[in-house]
């Protein structure tokens, strides 16, 4: 490690955030990064690790999309942030594409610099619209660590800042439990529930066959607001622009974070139907966000949405993922008795290992072989896969000779520790 590298990590520690500093640390990710392009990182000590990770889908269209610069560089020359109290070209353009291309029925935007503040509006939003509290998630969910969005999920998240719901307004059901579902809404008290279309930090399990539109089905039976989390599945990461879609769901709110800023300006967006959109004509000033919706922010947005839904992203999308789905089988078939599954939607992919903490020494293997993916926080026998949906062949055939050089050794670690235990 040079001295430099050493100096930013001490640096760290003492500054920044030394609990989290010195986990990856512990867990042997130095990793600080420096330079990036396309699917690609490059360490500070020029290691370079394909991307399996985006940032939760952030790089979407690879780190520093060169079309995106391009608009980015282009919009600084005439604008700024930008007054989030007044019309502005950019945002109301944005605007008005979300509502050309999201499910039918959602017709307006409300925006944040982030996903957890498009969380807190739809939670308010919904609040407002059928003047009830309580909001349903699923248990060992995730919406974000804001005041709001942080009681929606798991304690892991809120109890540090003693953020617990302790009124009962929040109420969790296990995911694909309808009858827990209904249990929770029959009382017709619940303003909305808000579910990510597959859980991403909880390691991506899969809906069963109907369960989202049944879902659904019983918010409109009980009179509540059905919100669908897009941050992570959102923006062609199942094959369709939004993943709900692909389950034949038309929400009443939809949230939209990470890929929509494409890695380069923050922004985030609550898109609405009419009647959860009714506090937009009751008080337009009820919610406001300084960063939110800034101009520059829109039209990187906007260049995104165009890039995304052009049609040879979708059979790219399908390529990349079938190709990786039948790698990733291959290496499966080499070590069954330690990568037990793969689920998957698309590019959304989750490696589950046999061993509750499986996916830790195979993301450690993944950076000593010049790979970055995490371990789901919230079940760390799975590891988040999520390759990019413009990757090239080439990449994804790199990405498959390092993921199973990876998986067989931390496959040694694992299970030759288990025989030394037994």
């Amino acid at each position: 490690m040079s001295q430099e590298k050493l100096h930013v990590l001490e640096a760290a520690k003492r500054h920044w955030n030394p609990n989290k500093t010195q986990f990856w640390q512990d867990a042997g990710v130095d990793l600080i990064i420096d330079r990036r392009e396309g699917y690609c990182l490059y360490d500070m000590d020029g290691a370079r690790l394909i991307d399996a990770h985006l940032n939760g889908g952030t790089y979407n269209l690879g780190h520093r999309n060169p079309e995106l610069i391009e608009v980015l560089n282009a919009g600084a020359r005439r604008f700024d942030m930008g007054n989030h109290h007044f019309p502005a070209l950019a945002r109301t353009a944005l605007a008005e594409a979300l509502a050309e291309c999201t499910p039918e029925g959602l017709q307006y935007t409300a925006y944040g610099a982030g996903g957890a503040e498009a969380v807190e509006l739809a939670i308010k939003s919904a609040r407002n619209a059928m003047q009830k509290r309580k909001i349903v998630s699923i248990v060992k969910a995730y919406h974000g660590h804001s005041g709001l969005s942080v009681k929606t999920g798991d304690e892991r998240f809120s109890k540090t800042f003693l953020s617990e719901d302790t009124l009962g307004e929040f109420v969790q059901v296990p995911f694909n439990d309808l009858d827990a579902m209904e249990g929770a809404l029959k009382g017709r008290d619940v303003a909305a529930v808000i579910m990510e279309t597959i859980p991403a930090t909880y390691g991506f399990p899969m809906p069963h066959e109907g369960y989202l539109p049944a879902v659904k089905q019983l918010c409109e039976r009980y009179d509540a607001l059905y919100i669908a989390d897009e941050v992570q599945t959102g923006f062609m990461r199942t094959g369709s622009m939004w993943g709900i879609t692909r389950y034949g769901v038309t929400p009443d709110i939809m949230v939209i974070g990470k890929g929509v800023t494409g890695g380069m300006y923050p922004i985030s967006c609550c898109v609405l139907n009419e009647q959860a959109a009714q506090w937009l004509k009751q008080d337009g000033f009820a919610h406001m966000s300084t960063a939110g919706g800034a101009e520059l922010g829109c039209i990187v947005a906007l260049k995104v949405l165009e890039i995304t839904q052009r049609p040879e992203v979708a059979s790219t999308v399908k390529y990349v993922s079938d190709y990786i789905r039948a790698g990733l089988e291959d290496i499966q078939a080499l070590y069954p008795d330690f990568f037990i599954g793969i689920r998957q939607h698309g590019v959304v992919m989750g490696l589950e290992f046999n061993d509750p903490e499986g996916a830790k020494p195979v993301m450690r293997h993944l950076y000593e072989n010049g790979v970055w993916a995490i371990f789901s926080t919230l079940d760390p026998s799975v590891l988040q896969f999520k390759p990019g949906i413009l990757m090239s062949q080439a990449l994804s055939e790199d990405l498959l000779r390092r993921v199973e050089t990876a998986i067989g050794l931390a496959r040694d670690d694992v299970m030759g520790s288990s025989r030394r235990a037994g």
